[in-house]
């Protein structure tokens, strides 16, 4: 019923950018929050940043001040905008989003993820 889609991954230098983006479709009547989380080989899961509607951004301690997180609620697409990257921050990015359906069901969808690699 609903598909999230992340794009915007890839290779980059340690000190470069990078700016994800997750499209929201489906029967969508409304989205109250959209989140991004990162997992790296080996590692747990990690929410980077999250972001409700009309509130303010979140941010997890490890990207505050690099990291960029927004949304076009017209489109039902979330943004991240990742600068500075570190090495450590290689991982796959996959966004979630807790949406109310057209027929005001309510839960919580995934993206499939994007591949971050940041390595000189």
């Amino acid at each position: 019923q609903v598909q999230l889609v992340e794009s915007g991954g890839g290779l980059v230098q340690p000190g470069g950018s990078l700016r994800l983006s997750c499209a929201a479709s489906g029967s969508i009547r409304s989205i109250s929050v959209m989140r991004w989380h990162r997992q790296a080989p080996g590692k747990q899961r990690e929410l980077v940043a999250g972001i409700i509607t009309g509130g303010r951004p979140n941010y997890a301690d490890s990207v505050k001040g690099r990291f960029t997180i927004s949304r076009d609620n017209a489109k039902n697409t979330a943004y991240l905008q990742m600068n500075s990257l570190k090495p450590e921050d290689t991982a796959v990015y996959l966004c979630n989003a807790d949406v109310t359906l057209s027929n005001w069901y309510s839960t919580t969808y995934w993206g499939q993820g994007t591949q971050v690699t940041v390595s000189s």
